[in-house]
């Protein structure tokens, strides 16, 4: 059974295999209240957000949510370990945690259709997947990589299990992702997918790279990314890691 809502201004999915109809519909509903909170704490276009409440001063330190101090320290880690091309900041300055929020919140999804006895499932975050065990008579989902040029062409198609799969690019958003070290717009690459054990390591390390360029192809594998591919600014191939593709049957 396949389940589809806009959460974060995004259409997200989840895809349900080998189960009753009932089970699969709870458990649906339960992934998607967790993108739901997810939203509501840390939008930056809803000003009752948590987040716009910390923009706003209108929230010290002493009273961030749990969430929000977990949020925090993923980001301060990946904007060490990237030497600060990874940012928590927006380049008016401001808090921005869309670096790393979509991806947690869906790893959290995830983890809520695993809970609820969910053995079989594709969850698809508006291009960012996190896949377990696999659809029916199949030994893994097929991911797809889009061509940067056209969306209705693959670039590459993955064949994944238990893993997640992440990307990062400037084709629909435009110069969004901002490089931590200079404060203005990451140049470099145009399109960068990593292949993680789960959302919120794929989706981190997905920026960072973005944000690294070329240099951050390989240091990914380092941080935790199974694979890594990135198409450069002047249209050259970069893979890194493990990267499973599928097969044309």
């Amino acid at each position: 059974m396949r389940f589809l809502e806009t959460v974060m201004g995004i259409p997200m999915s989840v895809d349900i295999r080998n189960e009753s109809d009932e089970v699969a519909d709870e458990a649906a509903a339960a992934a998607f209240e967790v993108l739901r909170d997810a939203d509501r704490r840390f939008s930056r276009y809803r000003q009752d957000s948590e987040l716009q409440a910390v923009n706003g001063g209108r929230l010290e330190e002493a009273g961030y949510s749990d969430d929000l101090r977990e949020v925090l320290r993923i980001g301060r880690a990946a904007a060490d370990a990237s030497g600060g091309a990874f940012t928590l900041r927006a380049s008016d300055g401001s808090l921005d945690t869309d670096g790393v929020v979509k991806g947690w919140a869906a790893a959290r999804a995830a983890r809520a259709l695993d809970g609820h006895g969910i053995r079989n499932f594709c969850l698809n975050a508006g291009g960012d997947v996190v896949v377990a065990g696999s659809p029916d008579g199949h030994a893994a989902w097929n991911v797809g990589v889009r061509s940067v040029d056209d969306a209705q062409t693959m670039m590459a198609v993955l064949a994944v299990t238990d893993c997640a799969v992440a990307t990062s690019a400037a084709y629909e958003r435009g110069d969004h992702i901002v490089d931590g070290r200079t404060g203005r717009a990451a140049s470099g690459l145009r399109s960068v997918t990593v292949v993680a054990p789960d959302l919120t390591t794929a989706d981190v390390l997905a920026t960072s790279v973005f944000a690294l360029g070329e240099d951050g192809v390989d240091w990914a594998l380092g941080h935790g990314a199974l694979g890594v591919i990135a198409i450069a600014d002047d249209g050259r191939l970069l893979a890194a890691g493990a990267l499973p593709l599928a097969v044309a049957s």
